[in-house]
């Protein structure tokens, strides 16, 4: 009988070697590598092994064929939530699988409970897994929510071969949820559930019941400290799309974005607020984001930016006051403290604005986080705001990408973002002189007034109160 031999697997990458360490060679983590035993009745011996030490077989070629064809795109069912169908891109697509991850108690299980209830009513087959809790748990929640009437099918287990078996048959679901995949385990691996080797075997065998059977697959997924989710990164790479659910504890919004997608669009964005019925859909996020603007306050402008296809408007606020002797302070809520570093410099280079002996706070309102690019001119008006002590004009949004040589360089979708302002009712714009097709930043819709500017030093002469084609709001 061949000999089993052990391997050891970094809980945090993935990574296998030979033996123990105290650290992860490929990552860097400690204390991560855990001794995990090979699946039962060890390794079959190699025979005709190959140079590279793998079993030797013929080869088959592999069938290539023409980029034309004439496929139809892939069916979706709509689960009826509709801000969860644009992250999807339109639905789920039979036979795929989803990964949604998010910090615990966010909504990750209320919104694919109300998911499931809302396609178990339109007629389809939909069965609720939990790892996590019992069905009577379940029924209760599903009854706090008002969905206690929905013909959905419940069931409290973690064993992969089980579930797999009740997955079987004519009548088998065509909606699976698994919640979370952290708890699942295979019986052929003697690793204790949610490690490495337990989370990849357990994906890998639902999804691949759910291309085989064309269900869709919903897997629940953990998220660390770090705000990853749980288990190696392959396990992103393994399903088709991968959705976070994003938000503060002390907001009742929530955003759910998309950052993989198959089938749509990524970086979508969905908006929902938590009430004391579930995740409700935010028609108008901009509006949401924006209820609490204060006008006429020094420090605060408005940003108008683009998540995935949507236009959406978010205050910006900046705060600079005199620091203590040492070493000044720089806190970033919602954007990139890197970022705010450059702009800093970009600022007191070009512009000679010092910001050395200051605290600089910086915050996205609404527990929005942004990742564009094109917010840095909206942060920029914000900390000039602040430190002359002037506020912007009534009534105005930003935005455009700075550079490090203090000019003001163009963001895609210029046209969505001012119809959306004008939309809101704002009246005036700061863009960059030139837009993203390379065509003067002239045209507006009805009712703005725009202010193109080049350089960094344009934007300081407007905050100071020189007139470069916007009417002051009134002192």
């Amino acid at each position: 009988m061949a000999r089993t031999v052990s391997s050891y697997i970094c809980q945090s990458c993935g990574a296998a070697s030979g033996k123990w360490a105290g650290r992860c060679e490929a990552c860097g983590a400690w204390n991560s590598i855990v001794e995990e035993a090979p699946r039962e009745g060890g390794f079959a011996p190699r025979e005709k092994a190959g140079a590279s030490g793998t079993r030797a077989r013929r080869a088959r070629a592999v069938p290539l064929e023409p980029m034309q064809g004439d496929a139809a795109p892939p069916p979706r069912r709509t689960t009826g939530i509709a801000e969860l169908d644009r992250v999807t891109g339109g639905g789920l697509v039979a036979g795929s699988a989803l990964l949604v991850g998010g910090d615990p108690g966010i909504g990750k299980s209320t919104l694919l409970l109300q998911a499931a209830a809302a396609l178990a009513t339109a007629g389809c087959r939909v069965a609720y897994i939990s790892g996590e809790e019992a069905v009577d748990q379940i029924r209760l929640r599903a009854a706090r929510l008002g969905l206690g009437a929905a013909p959905l099918l419940l069931a409290a287990a973690t064993g992969v071969r089980d579930i797999l078996a009740a997955l079987e048959g004519p009548e088998a679901p065509e909606v699976v949820i698994v919640d979370s995949i952290q708890t699942m385990y295979v019986d052929t691996l003697d690793s204790a559930p949610g490690t490495v080797a337990q989370v990849r075997a357990a994906a890998h065998e639902l999804i691949r019941h759910a291309k085989r059977r064309g269900a869709a697959l919903l897997l629940v997924g953990h998220v660390t400290k770090e705000g990853t989710i749980a288990g190696p990164r392959v396990l992103e790479h393994m399903v088709d799309t991968v959705l976070y659910f994003e938000g503060e504890r002390g907001y009742h919004y929530r955003i759910l974005r998309a950052t993989k997608n198959r089938f749509g669009p990524a970086d979508e964005i969905g908006v929902f607020e938590m009430t004391g019925k579930g995740l409700v859909e935010v028609a108008n996020p901009s509006a949401l984001f924006l209820a609490g603007h204060a006008e006429g306050v020094a420090g605060s402008a408005v940003f108008a930016g683009i998540e995935g296809s949507r236009p959406l408007l978010v205050e910006i606020q900046a705060l600079v006051t005199p620091a203590p002797p040492g070493s000044p302070r720089r806190a970033v809520v919602g954007w990139d403290a890197g970022r705010l570093a450059m702009v800093l410099a970009v600022l007191a280079a070009r512009c000679g604005l010092s910001f050395g002996a200051a605290d600089v706070y910086l915050n996205v309102a609404g527990g929005l986080r942004i990742g564009e690019p094109g917010a840095d001119l909206a942060v920029a008006a914000a900390l000039v705001s602040a430190l002359l002590e002037r506020e912007l004009p009534e009534g105005m949004v930003a935005f455009g990408e700075i550079g490090l040589g203090g000019e003001v360089r163009a963001v895609a979708q210029h046209d969505t973002r001012l119809r959306e302002a004008a939309k809101l009712g704002f009246r005036h714009a700061m863009v960059p002189a030139v837009s993203a097709e390379g065509e003067k930043a002239l045209a507006a819709p009805k009712g703005l007034k725009i202010a193109p500017l080049g350089h960094v030093r344009d934007l300081v002469r407007l905050v100071a109160g020189e007139d470069l084609g916007l009417t002051r709001a009134a002192q």
